[in-house]
């Protein structure tokens, strides 16, 4: 029997100071079973930090063919393909050909995803933004994660500031060149 995905419910107290959004958001979230938590949190962290009208989750892991999370305007039109991790250089040229902006938010090593990506054919590979969450920020939420979290989270001049109950976490979300 094939093992379900566990549902994360967040509810998040967002204020962006970098791009005036204040918003509360009530996200639950489901976690595939291959899916690692660091992964499931930094896919959390990428809807706040993208927060926009028209956000949204995939279907999950299993649809490849689908963003991790996407922006879609009023028509259903794609307009932000946003991915988690370290997707081979085919799913981002497929990524820079299906929307006008592509985001990449890692929790892994960026150096490591340079090199992966180096000389590979990418559409619009100098558009790729490619965002590195502090590892040590995702480790701190990894040791705190529930199946029901309330979170405040401030992020100034890209740097995330959260409470969680008594914990207060920060780290850094650097932007990375995709040339080394």
């Amino acid at each position: 029997m094939a093992l379900s995905a566990t549902i994360y419910n967040f509810s998040i107290q967002l204020s962006d100071v970098d791009r005036g959004v204040y918003e509360a958001l009530a996200l639950k979230v489901a976690r595939h079973p291959s899916e690692t938590e660091e992964h499931l949190l930094t896919r959390v962290l990428a809807y706040c930090l993208e927060f926009a009208e028209g956000i949204g989750f995939s279907r999950g892991i299993s649809n490849p063919d689908e963003p991790a999370l996407s922006v879609r305007d009023m028509t259903g039109a794609l307009r932000v393909w946003i991915d988690i991790g370290a997707p081979d250089a085919a799913r981002l040229h497929k990524a820079g050909k299906a929307a006008p902006r592509v985001a990449l938010y890692t929790h892994k090593d960026p150096a490591q995803i340079q090199r992966q990506l180096a000389g590979e054919r990418i559409h619009r590979s100098e558009a790729l933004e490619l965002y590195a969450i502090d590892r040590d920020l995702i480790a701190g939420l990894v040791r705190l994660l529930e199946r029901r979290m309330k979170i405040d989270l401030s992020v100034t001049d890209r740097h995330l500031f959260l409470s969680i109950g008594d914990a207060t976490l920060s780290g850094a979300v650097e932007r990375i060149d995709l040339a080394p």
